[in-house]
């Protein structure tokens, strides 16, 4: 991170230098963290600038001028949810800096990093990672400007997106341009996003809709800046097949059937066995997508996890990471997440399909784990983008990946999927058997419908992984907002929650549900939130846990938040968009609050809903007898 560090193991410059808005914490929970530490495994010299002053190209000159090339992400969340609530409010916090300070990131960071760079050096290559990157690859809907916004490549001076999970991309081009590749001909690497000129991408289409004016000589033809078209094929027609096309910025931006067909063309095409590439004309270049990245086999994924992380920050940092102190004593298993939420952008970036490390590789960290000063015998997560799908695979994998045509879970567990918590369970064993581990909890994560097909893990969850409050996600009771958040109907999380109490009552336990929930998402209307704080009443699951629906970049929600539809029907989708309507939403959730007394009282009014004011059992809040208006 530093020319002395350099100096230190004789290095007199960096191959590639790795931009990013978090502080530089040395943790595989830490996205710049794992690509530098592959990236070393690899045989390259790697610097660090993270959390960069942005308002000149100075800070960005700190490490010299790297040989290959500079990757730039936001960090581990993209910069405006890192920076902004929902409400668009500055947040007063930033879990990824250093005593949780806020303000040490600019919004759209990877636009504003990249600039900077190009300032300091304009003939290094840049390449774009991260989830801000990565969600942000195709003409998209922007909540804080209100408006459909180009690709992030359109507006940055980049060369190239990696999306997903980026290990084995990033190590092929840092391999590539080591070999003297130039970056504008690296553009037939799986899970990477290139631009392609305007005049370029009229030549292929020429080529393809008038063959007569084709020549033989078409191979990997050169237009005057010496791009090339692409590798993936032999012609024009060979490569325009191994893509597809989608509408046009110019279309998406003004048109929102047209987005919402252009998000329902490449989230279909989101599959590492058998999706194709994705083009979308912008005004002043042409966005190519190429196909998903294979996922990482056991033995890759063991690999990268055994790498020499440090665990900690690095010595520069005289504050703690808020971040770091939340799962420095976790332990990931997998990635990748068939849960399908309509909310969740987990399948555009990991991936639906799941891959795993082998119990030896987790096992091998736990026991690291055990060797620190600060150990006290508590690992306090074991999972991934969720707790129990660890080991767990489809038959259709292998061959053609997950399916396209319907969800794993959703509006029920699909029987072609291998429910066993088998291999979980060995783990999780394992684990508890390690000398000096006390405990092993899973407080988060538990995908509740996966759990309620395997007793036995239920059973062991309850009797040896809670401690005290086990947190689910069940978002809403209403059956019209879970049916368009793709979740689970309310009757399987009672399913659930009387499973849960009558295994805690066997284990002599006194455990609790914690539940998410959310206010907001497009499908809920007034009436859908008061049903569920009905519910809520009811059933004695009064949570603070509530979050306001936030638009993010390249999710089924955000599309139909947007565009009023949803992509794969086309039909309507109500969406509370006003301020005022979302605040009552919200309120609602905490309608014992007195702060929320007037808006509850307003919501109940408009929805026609006065019976639940007064002194009455079922009312939600009482009638003041004079209430200010």
């Amino acid at each position: 991170m530093s020319p002395e560090e350099m100096k230190a193991r004789g290095w007199k410059e960096l191959d590639i230098i790795l931009v990013t808005g978090d502080a530089y914490v040395d943790h595989s929970s830490f996205g710049t963290a794992i690509i530098g530490r592959v990236l070393e495994d690899a045989g390259f010299r790697v610097g660090i600038i993270a959390q960069p002053q942005w308002d000149s190209p100075e800070d960005f000159k700190k490490l010299g001028k790297p040989r290959l090339f500079f990757s730039v992400s936001a960090g581990n969340t993209d910069s405006m949810v890192s920076n902004l609530t929902p409400g668009l409010k500055p947040r007063d916090k930033d879990a990824y800096s250093p005593g949780g300070r806020a303000g040490l990131r600019p919004n759209r960071a990877v636009i504003i990093y990249s600039n900077r760079i190009k300032e300091a050096f304009p003939e290094v290559p840049i390449v774009l990672g991260g989830i801000e990157a990565s969600l942000r690859r195709f003409a998209h809907y922007d909540y804080l400007s209100d408006k459909v916004r180009q690709s992030i490549l359109a507006d940055a001076p980049a060369d190239l997106i990696i999306y997903g999970m980026g290990e084995l991309q990033i190590v092929e081009i840092a391999k590539r341009l080591q070999a003297g590749e130039d970056i504008k001909n690296i553009r037939d690497i799986p899970g990477t996003v290139w631009k392609m000129e305007v005049k370029a991408w009229k030549e292929l289409k020429e080529g393809v809709e008038k063959p007569e004016k084709r020549s033989d000589k078409h191979e990997l033809k050169e237009n005057k800046s010496g791009q090339k078209y692409g590798k993936i094929a032999g012609n024009a027609a060979e490569f325009l097949n191994e893509y597809i096309g989608i509408p046009s910025f110019s279309e998406v931006s003004q048109d929102k059937a047209a987005f919402a067909k252009a998000f329902r063309m490449y989230f279909e095409e989101q599959n590492p066995v058998n999706g194709k590439g994705v083009i979308q004309p912008h005004p002043k270049t042409v966005i190519v997508q190429n196909r998903p990245m294979r996922l990482l086999t056991e033995a890759e994924m063991d690999h990268v996890y055994e790498l020499p992380f440090t665990g900690e920050t690095h010595p520069s940092y005289t504050e703690p990471v808020p971040a770091l102190e939340m799962v420095k004593f976790s332990l990931t298993t997998h990635r990748g997440c068939f849960g399908g939420c309509a909310f969740c952008a987990i399948t555009q970036h990991q991936g639906r399909m799941i891959a795993s490390r082998s119990i030896e590789s987790v096992l091998h960290e736990a026991k690291k784990l055990t060797e620190k000063p600060d150990f006290k015998g508590i690992i306090n997560g074991v999972g991934g983008p969720s707790a129990n799908m660890y080991g767990m695979e489809c038959g259709t994998w292998e061959k053609k990946g997950a399916c396209l045509d319907k969800s794993c879970l959703y509006p029920r567990i699909c029987p072609a999927l291998d429910t066993s918590h088998k291999k979980l369970l060995e783990l999780l064993r394992r684990l508890r058997e390690l000398p000096g581990v006390r405990q092993v909890f899973t407080g988060y994560g538990v995908r509740y419908d996966l759990a309620l097909k395997d007793e036995e893990y239920l059973e062991e969850l309850c009797t040896y992984h809670i401690s005290g409050q086990l947190r689910v996600a069940p978002e809403h009771f209403s059956r019209q907002v879970t049916n368009a958040m793709c979740k689970p109907g309310r009757e399987v999380y009672e399913k659930f929650a009387q499973k849960f109490t009558v295994l805690n009552r066997k284990c002599g336990k006194e455990q609790y549900i914690v539940n998410y929930l959310m206010s907001g998402h497009p499908g809920c209307t007034l009436e859908d939130m008061i049903e569920m704080a009905e519910y809520v009443r009811e059933h004695g699951g009064y949570t603070e846990q509530v979050q306001d629906f936030t638009p993010t970049p390249m999710t089924v929600s955000t599309c139909m938040y947007y565009t009023g539809l949803d992509p794969f029907t086309g039909k309507e989708v109500y969406v509370a968009r006003g301020k005022k309507e979302k605040a009552m939403q919200r309120a609602l959730m905490h309608y014992r609050s007195p702060a929320n007394y007037e808006l509850v009282y307003e919501a109940l009014e408009k929805a026609g809903r006065l019976d639940l004011v007064g002194n009455a059992q079922k009312c939600l809040i009482r009638r003041k007898e004079k209430r200010q208006r």
